[in-house]
């Protein structure tokens, strides 16, 4: 049966770095969509973009293509755009699918849920860059795409652009927690995932605020869409089925 996928990147991402796991979940009969959220689209200011516009342009997007009965994949710094939209426009989703995400708590950001030392780094990168926070390479060699050879952890960092900092600082508005809004909600866990330290979990320490929920696992990094993206499609259809 064919269902409506949309996958909605992280931090330093854009939609078209999603595109092999879309074409792999395509070629198992879905629909899939991967929209470039406001602040990682070509010119847009740094110093200016947030939480607010990010989840305004996911909204925009879901209501122009007029999408409903929606598995809404959100990973990393997408969970916290998904359960924005989602407070929105639960009329229009089926289910929520937070692939090693943040789920965050009505009025938290994201800076609230990670370790103190990046939350450090990543002040001091945004006051030296406008507002503006990069990844370091080694962090995203060691931490984040650890289960990739090093030829390929460098192409992919290279296709990565600077994130706007008030969407880690801006803080989320929900009206009501997420475990309480009506859609299915599945977990999504990478079980090699080294972006958050294992002593800071993202399961089960962020997937229990998803109240009744679906886990799924499997093997590989924070960054699965590109060391295995056929097997990360498999793990989305099985968390994103009814």
């Amino acid at each position: 049966m064919a269902d409506t996928y949309v996958l909605v990147h992280g931090a330093w991402h854009t939609g078209e770095l999603f595109e092999p796991v879309a074409q792999a979940l395509r070629a198992r009969g879905h629909v899939v969509h991967t929209p470039t959220l406001a602040g990682n689209r070509p010119g847009d200011d740094r110093a200016t973009f947030g939480l607010t516009e990010a989840a305004d342009s996911l909204a925009s997007y879901l209501e122009q293509h007029d999408l409903t009965d929606v598995r809404l994949v959100g990973h990393s710094y997408g969970g916290m755009v998904i359960s924005q939209v989602a407070a929105r426009l639960s009329q229009r989703l089926a289910r929520l699918v937070y692939w090693v995400a943040f789920v965050p708590l009505d009025g938290e950001c994201l800076n609230d849920m990670v370790p103190p030392h990046y939350k450090g780094l990543f002040d001091d990168i945004a006051a030296a860059n406008h507002n503006a926070v990069m990844l370091p390479f080694p962090i995203w060699r060691e931490a984040f795409i650890n289960d990739a050879d090093a030829t390929l952890a460098r192409s992919t960092y290279e296709q990565l652009n600077p994130q706007p900092y008030r969407c880690f600082t801006e803080p989320v508005r929900l009206g009501t927690q997420i475990a309480e809004l009506p859609m299915g909600k599945s977990y999504l866990l990478c079980t090699e995932d080294t972006a958050m330290p294992h002593s800071l979990p993202w399961h089960p320490r962020l997937s229990e605020r998803l109240g009744l929920y679906r886990l799924v696992s499997t093997p590989g990094s924070h960054e699965l869409c590109f060391t295995n993206p056929a097997l990360l499609a498999e793990k989305i259809e099985q968390a994103g089925r009814d």
